[in-house]
């Protein structure tokens, strides 16, 4: 049997404050912008910075409650770790263009700035067979960036948000 994984893990900062809206069935969505950043010399030895944005979708479904979660307690320029799946999508707009976006749909959310040391998080209901780290969660062992210090390399934190 073949198998497959799309699976995305960022870290970085919100661009703006989570955009929230209501579908036509009721569903609640998120929509965040978020800027990963990247540092490196450049053969003359000069720094050099690239910034990419991520349009990342957070929804209320399957019984977790993401976008609220986002809306509650993110806003421009917090820090957050997200992981999820990319999905690219294509539609045609008024003109007839066919128009293209790229979109993160996540599935965890962990605020990294949090209100005080530790960050805030929030994993939806484990499924049956999920990974360890949500089992391990689930016995009230969490992981946060404290245990994982290199994950946020301050010498790459120079957004200007």
């Amino acid at each position: 049997m073949s198998r497959s994984l799309n699976k995305v893990i960022l870290i970085g900062n919100l661009g703006a404050d989570p955009e929230v809206r209501s579908t036509a069935n009721g569903s609640r969505v998120a929509t965040l912008s978020l800027a990963t950043s990247r540092r490196w010399k450049n053969q003359a030895g000069e720094q050099q910075e690239k910034t990419e944005w991520h349009r990342v979708i957070l929804w209320n479904n399957r019984g977790s409650s993401l976008a609220d979660v986002a809306e509650r307690y993110c806003k421009k320029g917090d820090k957050i770790y997200v992981e999820g799946g990319i999905e690219y999508r294509s539609w045609q707009d008024r003109e007839g263009q066919t128009r293209y976006t790229t979109e993160i749909i996540a599935r965890e959310l962990i605020m990294l700035s949090g209100r005080g040391d530790a960050g805030e998080s929030f994993t939806p209901p484990a499924k049956v067979g999920a990974a360890a780290p949500a089992a391990a969660a689930s016995k009230g062992k969490t992981e946060s960036v404290e245990d994982f210090p290199e994950a946020l390399d301050s010498e790459d934190d120079d957004l200007p948000f």
